[in-house]
């Protein structure tokens, strides 16, 4: 950002300036020229006026020659002719041939109008002497144009200078606004990114800059604090909730127990269903507050070895599908990489793990498979099993969204929210031949980062 400030505003003043020194040097050139001619013209009227009071009226030739001394010690050439073309007062000058000249002195006598020759190198004015009917003689003056052509370059030259130092001053100037301007917005972006990882404590320190950004840094403040505040009191909310179920759940329980003990017959029956109500309850309990947690934290990305976490949870599982006589299988990329917050990938593994051992029959089989795409880590769990219908896969990530659930109807939902939170997604399609397939995606991890935890969560419940 700050570059393109910089560029553009740069290339907006170097465009003024070209509009208006380019411009300003042509006229000021052109105005150096007309004002040489302007010059070069009367001093050769000035040597025509005095040559014309010898020739016409028979005076001394004495100013004309005075006029001539001058032009020689301004380096210039001059010389008056009368009315044969004869050369009768010079100055003379090695540039201006005999021939060129007796041939312009011609040109003029035979009609007496003012001429002005520029070869490039000197600049040759021609003047009749008397009037332009009877013209007595031709003043002709012959001036070198260094000295313009110096003045011209110095000119080019100041107005280069003024150029590159506006240009200068320019940059200087972009630079200043680029960093004034971008500076606050680069604080902001970090801040925002730690919060995005899972920092609630991010927050912009007062950078400066124009107005609305400061104004942008002060809503952000108070958009981070709102979300800490939200965070921590769901937290609290979580915390309490969880203990004052399990407390009278726990309690009624341990009644129920004693009551088994010393029951028999009808009763007995009656009190182990309800014991068993009541370990469904405390199930649903559990995963109510597991999505709870999940919907509220906010993870803070680490480095994950996804093939050593999926090897960890098959051999973690193996001996529930070993009991059931269930295949279970990883086949995952060595060195494949996610980033993910610490623990919700095996979270999520042992949800989808649970959640298909429990839904495949006998001799079933369940595969995981891990690639990488780009900048993604793609990771597929595909079972053999009864599968789901289009109805059922379309809202089994809600909160008891399967109604033919066999556990809490949670686990799906907890995997749904833990991916998507890692800036994942989750689908679920039909495995071909038969059978269901859970699709992930999550973040490549950015080289440099270090795994931030030990997978070792145990196993949850399923869900189909």
């Amino acid at each position: 950002m700050t570059r393109r400030i910089a560029l553009s505003v740069l290339a907006l003043i170097t465009v003024l300036l070209v509009l208006a020194v380019v411009p300003l040097g042509l006229l000021m050139t052109e105005r150096e020229k007309t004002s040489f001619r302007e010059q070069s013209a009367a001093m050769a009227r000035s040597i025509a006026s005095a040559a014309e009071e010898h020739l016409s009226d028979h005076r001394s030739e004495a100013p004309a020659r005075h006029l001539l001394a001058e032009a020689r010690r301004r380096g210039d050439c001059a010389t008056v002719y009368d009315s044969f073309g004869t050369a009768i007062l010079s100055v003379p000058c090695a540039s201006v041939s005999s021939g060129g000249a007796s041939r312009l002195v011609a040109s003029v006598l035979a009609h007496p109008q003012p001429r002005t020759i520029e070869d490039g190198q000197r600049l040759t004015i021609v003047v009749p002497i008397g009037d332009d009917s009877d013209a007595k003689g031709v003043a002709v003056l012959s001036r070198s144009t260094d000295a313009l052509n110096d003045r011209i370059m110095v000119l080019w030259g100041w107005s280069a200078l003024i150029g590159f130092g506006g240009l200068g001053a320019a940059v200087a100037v972009a630079v200043w606004l680029a960093r004034w301007v971008s500076r606050p917005l680069r604080v902001v972006d970090v801040a925002a990114r730690r919060l995005g990882e899972g920092a609630l404590d991010a927050r912009v320190p007062d950078a400066g800059g124009p107005p609305e950004v400061r104004r942008l840094a002060a809503t952000f403040n108070t958009m981070a604090g709102r979300t800490e505040a939200l965070v921590h009191g769901h937290r609290a909310v979580v915390a309490d909730v969880s203990h004052q179920l399990r407390t009278p759940l726990t309690a009624l329980r341990l009644r129920l127990d004693l009551l088994a003990a010393d029951a028999d017959g009808e009763t007995a029956a009656e009190l182990s269903s309800a014991q068993g109500e009541i370990a469904r309850l405390s199930r649903l309990v559990d995963g109510l507050l597991a999505v709870a947690r999940a919907e509220h934290t906010v993870p803070r990305p680490v480095s994950v070895r996804v093939d050593e976490v999926v090897a960890e949870r098959v051999a973690a599982w193996e001996p529930v599908a070993g009991e059931r006589r269930i295949e279970l299988l990883a086949d995952c990329r060595t060195g494949l990489t996610a980033s993910a917050g610490a623990g919700d990938l095996e979270q999520v593994l042992d949800n989808l793990i649970a959640n298909a051992l429990g839904a495949i029959h006998e001799g079933g089989r369940v595969r995981i498979e891990g690639t990488a795409h780009g900048d993604t880590v793609r990771l597929s769990l595909v079972d053999n099993g009864p599968g789901m219908s289009a109805t059922a896969r379309a809202t089994a990530f809600r909160r008891f969204g399967n109604p033919q659930a066999r556990g809490t109807g949670l686990g799906l939902a907890i995997v749904h929210r833990l991916v998507t939170a890692n800036g994942g997604t989750a689908e679920l399609d039909e495995t071909p031949g038969g059978g269901l397939t859970a699709r992930l995606t999550l973040p490549a991890a950015r080289r440099g980062r270090d795994r931030g935890a030990d997978p070792n969560s145990a196993p949850h419940s399923g869900d189909r």
